[in-house]
């Protein structure tokens, strides 16, 4: 899945992922095999791959972080805060070689978790998404899409996160 323009990855079980407020973040904690098929859109190049994830997170006052590696090596921070007045999560992708920190959305509902952003060049603006459903324990299916109406969506990617 993408965060801020950031691939971040991690499943847990259905229950974590309905877990309340900042504690539902635990559904990203712990090493993933992943496997994603890109598809031939304006945004992306049809193509397939596979990566190990590893997700080391913890929680500490009203804040979640996670270390991400990819293959072995670390990618980013991401640190997650929750609002329980409006119940809206933000994110913020801290890049492994510098450079400024995004912020992001996550809306949780249920087993289903979306983080939207969007992009608007020479007044045009394109909405993306990442959705993630976790389908049983240990497993979330997830798609990677855009939209120029915020209505009718392409799909971008499509793949399976599965807990090793």
């Amino acid at each position: 899945m993408v965060v801020a323009g950031i691939w971040l990855t991690g499943t847990a079980s259905v229950a974590l992922a309905q877990a309340f407020g900042i504690d539902a973040i635990q559904a990203y904690a712990g090493t993933w095999k992943t496997e994603t098929e890109h598809f031939d859109t304006p945004y992306s190049k049809a193509g397939r791959e596979a990566s190990m994830l590893r997700n080391e997170c913890w929680k500490n006052g009203g804040f979640f972080a996670c270390n991400q590696y990819v293959n072995g090596e670390s990618k980013a921070l991401i640190v997650f805060t929750y609002n329980n007045k409006d119940k809206t999560y933000t994110t913020y992708p801290i890049l492994a070689g510098g450079g400024a920190a995004g912020k992001g959305k996550l809306v949780i509902d249920g087993n289903v978790w979306t983080y939207p952003w969007e992009n608007t060049e020479q007044g045009k603006t394109t909405y993306f998404r990442v959705v993630n459903v976790f389908t049983a324990p240990g497993k979330i299916e997830y798609r990677q899409e855009f939209s120029t109406d915020n209505q009718m969506w392409t799909l971008m990617a499509k793949g399976t996160e599965v807990k090793e």
